[in-house]
């Protein structure tokens, strides 16, 4: 195969204060090989995550970024070429390819899709990162059961969104927080939240009390910090606390802040998603069923262009999606 240009999207400097675009730089470099055991792989869709801001500041379950290194990111790709039996030109996988248009991975590291039109489904609803996440988070940890009540966090977000319609299927109360009235507004009049609260000109802890006043059965996280705290200090004895993210301390100066320990005889789990790849297939069904009869909706956010990815996940940060970002590369 002759050499083709890899576009790839460096880490220039590690950010010391809130990420800008500035702290990367796009260069031209050459298709990479696959080694023995790799599948060399044309990114289609990357995944942008809150979760991407980590990668600059820590290692955690995959290796820091350090300025120099290609920005680390989950995408779907197709296959080109593979030295793994298990693979064949033309497959799909999700997988840790970076920021670029061509990466060699382990045929190992990566999960095999099926293949659904469009493609950008399997970003999003049924996104490892997104939709399956809602998934395995509310039904494996949080157990909804008809006529609970279950707040969710970065609610009009890739995971919130589609976590807050699974309650809903399931015959919960869901309330929805989120960081704009046109937010709160979709989460209750198309995603049918049956309420939700925006904690920028909301007190949090007051508007939960009118939200949920029995209290909280299932409290879905993305977003850590004090939403957290306000949330725990309304649980039900025997809630289930479900920690996916917590956003709201990504971004900043200084590390990541650790909420105070949460003590009322509820269950908290931090799970990571990349642990339930056997389940994936049987969750993704579930899912398909409840989009084909329309009880479950697809809010999409796709940004074109693999040189724009550094203001995709900015905006993110900042909170400018609705549903699941993603950056279109090929």
């Amino acid at each position: 195969m002759p050499n083709q240009i890899n576009r790839q999207i460096l880490l220039k400097t590690a950010p010391t204060g809130r990420l800008s675009i500035d702290a990367f730089r796009l260069i031209e470099g050459v298709m990479p090989a696959p080694g023995n055991g790799e599948l060399l792989v044309r990114v289609r869709y990357l995944s942008v995550d809150s979760s991407n801001r980590m990668y600059v500041r820590q290692a955690g379950y995959r290796p820091k970024v350090n300025p120099g290194d290609v920005m680390g990111a989950f995408a779907v790709a197709e296959v080109v070429e593979s030295t793994s039996p298990g693979f064949s030109r033309g497959d799909f996988v999700f997988g840790d390819t970076g920021w670029q248009d061509y990466a060699a991975v382990p045929a190992a590291a990566v999960l095999r899709l099926p293949r659904i039109e469009p493609l950008s489904h399997l970003v999003s609803v049924y996104g490892l990162t997104a939709g399956y996440t809602a998934h395995v988070g509310l039904l494996v940890f949080g157990r909804p059961v008809k006529g609970e009540t279950v707040v969710v966090s970065g609610a009009a977000g890739a995971v919130g969104t589609v976590a807050g319609q699974i309650a809903k299927i399931k015959g919960c109360r869901v309330v929805g927080i989120a960081g704009s009235d046109d937010k709160c507004t979709l989460l209750t009049r198309e995603l049918g939240f049956d309420a939700a609260i925006n904690y920028k000109t909301e007190s949090v802890p007051d508007a939960l009390k009118a939200a949920a006043p029995e209290g909280i059965d299932i409290y879905f996280d993305n977003v850590g910090g004090t939403t957290l705290e306000a949330c725990a200090a309304r649980m039900n004895r025997c809630g289930r606390i479900v920690i996916c993210g917590a956003i709201s301390g990504y971004d900043s100066a200084s590390d990541v802040p650790m909420s105070r320990p949460i003590v009322k005889n509820c269950s908290v789990t931090f799970f990571l998603v990349l642990d339930f790849f056997d389940q994936y297939a049987r969750g993704v069904a579930e899912l398909q069923g409840w989009v084909k009869d329309g009880s479950l909706r697809v809010y999409e956010d796709v940004i074109d262009g693999l040189e724009l990815a550094p203001d995709a996940l900015v905006g993110l940060l900042a909170g400018r999606n609705v549903g699941k970002r993603m950056v279109k590369v090929s």
